[in-house]
């Protein structure tokens, strides 16, 4: 294969890169831009705009207290009269107070939601008299009745829009925050009217501006709130409700997800639409049935699928709260013989079913292989992705599969795939050979730019896994990855059966027992 070729081939084969069909513990790659669904969301989401909303008003309530503080700082500098000095802004400083208060416990407190509801409604109210009780100090200003409707106005409109609130209870605190403004008025102008307006005129337009006020937050609240339930809906398919998405790639996006009734968490693959095309569609389709044929409980299972009435396909898979091979290993770092020969006779059980009825998965990578705690077994192995799953002998699979480019990791694809043939059983035992070269080590058994990779595939003996890491290593389990590491496919164990025999016959590997397992998953959950 010409230089040229190989990094055609890479480039094509990078876009068919496959997507993780699971989320992984901690992960906070997929926080969802949609409106939360579950009470949890919920709280977390009110929360986070609580804060915003909070920061923004102390921001901006502090740079006007400051720009107050100097202009009476400079006035008495300069020995001004008295009668053109403003008092100190006590009821500005105390309202500034309030918005810093509503933001670190809003942030820091382990409040209900009733509880941040609670400081969001004390909070501006109490903000807002304060900055109606500025008023009367403020009478050096032009009109402050008019400079304190217009500081109103801005908090309550910035809160309709960043807070989440019901229409109602947005009407509601706007009401009562503005209700003083009126009464100030009429205490502020009571004998001593502009000579233009009337006291009467003057009340009445303060009701008048704050009621326009209580009206554009009211609809601002109906807006986002009835949107946010809009997306909500948009967010179900069937009977499973998006939560957040976990992972993204090539082929489509993967959301965690829960059935309406059951309450079953899920994982759901969803086809973006803008890759949508036919061809797309029948490959997406037949990987949910393929998928679906498989019942060994380690591979993941399928549990629905069907299209949206927009034409997108997407199909619901058991949810798997774990860790996948590649992040453990960047954790933990290489791992036990013991362990390794755990998790591969797992995936072997996998392997060997999907191989029984004609599959190849194609993918077999660390990444592909998820470690969870599975109705109370620790160490639980998951084959995932079988986004690149080929039927062997069958034309139209391999057209829909190959597309003219090889699919895979190149760090883990068998030689034969790399020269372009046709794939067997034993390519995915070459890659489950790399993988447990890789757990062994922490290092993939080729590495390099990817064309380097590639001709090492074809060409490069690998190094023994004790030389990579550095110390002994049992050596019928060397022995038996580096059997699976072999170019020629025939050199390599007939079957994911056999070679699940020969890891039973690794009897210089010290057991990785279940009490291990526990005590590993154990210490994770406390880290």
């Amino acid at each position: 294969m010409a230089t040229s070729d190989i990094d055609q081939t890479r480039v094509l084969s990078e876009r068919v890169e496959p997507i993780r069909a699971v989320g992984a513990v901690g992960s906070d790659e997929g926080s969802s831009a949609f409106a939360p669904s579950s009470p949890a969301r919920e709280r977390e989401f009110f929360a986070e705009r609580l804060v915003l909303f909070a920061q923004i008003a102390f921001w901006a309530s502090s740079g006007f207290l400051v720009m107050r503080l100097a202009i009476r700082f400079f006035a008495l500098r300069a020995q001004a009269p008295a009668s053109a000095i403003e008092g100190f802004p006590l009821f500005h400083l105390f309202a500034t107070a309030v918005f810093l208060f509503m933001w670190l416990t809003a942030r820091s407190q382990p409040l209900s939601e009733s509880g941040l509801r609670r400081v969001d409604a004390g909070g501006t109210l109490a903000a807002s008299l304060s900055y109606a009780l500025m008023t009367p100090a403020m009478v050096l200003w032009w009109r402050p009745d008019q400079l304190v409707l217009l500081i109103l106005n801005a908090v309550l409109l910035g809160r309709a829009a960043l807070v989440p609130s019901e229409p109602r209870r947005t009407a509601l605190i706007s009401g009562a925050s503005l209700l003083p403004v009126p009464v100030i008025t009429f205490f502020l102008y009571r004998g001593k009217a502009p000579r233009e307006l009337l006291l009467g005129a003057l009340i009445t337009q303060a009701i008048l501006w704050a009621a326009f006020t209580v009206v554009i937050a009211t609809l601002t609240s109906n807006v986002t709130f009835h949107l946010r339930r809009s997306v909500a809906r948009a967010r179900r398919l069937g009977q499973y409700r998006l939560l957040e998405k976990i992972g993204e790639g090539g082929m489509g996006v993967v959301y965690r997800g829960e059935h309406e009734m059951l309450r079953r968490p899920t994982a759901i693959k969803l086809l973006s639409p803008h890759v949508a095309g036919e061809v797309t569609l029948r490959r997406f389709e037949r990987e949910a049935q393929q998928t679906a044929r498989l019942t060994n409980p380690h591979t993941v299972s399928v549990y629905d699928f069907g299209r949206t009435p927009e034409g997108a396909f997407y199909y619901v898979m058991e949810y798997l709260d774990g860790i996948d091979l590649e992040r453990l290993v960047e954790e933990a770092g290489p791992l036990p013989p013991g362990r390794v020969v755990n998790i591969l006779r797992q995936v072997c059980e996998a392997l060997a079913e999907a191989h029984g009825v004609g599959l190849i998965h194609r993918d077999i990578k660390p990444a592909n292989i998820l470690l969870s705690v599975w109705g109370g077994v620790p160490d639980y192995a998951k084959v995932v992705d079988f986004g690149l799953v080929k039927e062997v002998n069958e034309a139209e699979g391999a057209r829909l599969t190959r597309e003219n480019v090889f699919a895979g990791t190149l760090n883990y694809l068998a030689p034969e795939t790399v020269e372009g043939g046709s794939p067997d059983p034993r390519s995915d035992l070459y890659s489950l050979g790399a993988v447990a070269y890789y757990l062994l080590t922490g290092t993939p058994v080729f590495d390099g730019k990817p064309v380097q990779v590639i001709q090492s595939h074809l060409q490069a003996t690998p190094d023994r896994p004790s030389a990579r890491l550095g110390r002994p290593l049992p050596l019928k389990l060397e022995s038996l990855i580096l059997d699976c590491l072999e170019k020629d496919p025939s050199n390599r164990p007939d079957s994911a059966q056999a070679l699940m025999d020969r890891l039973n016959a690794c009897d210089d590997v010290k057991p990785w027992a279940a009490e291990d397992a526990r005590e590993w998953w154990r210490k994770r959950k406390t880290a």
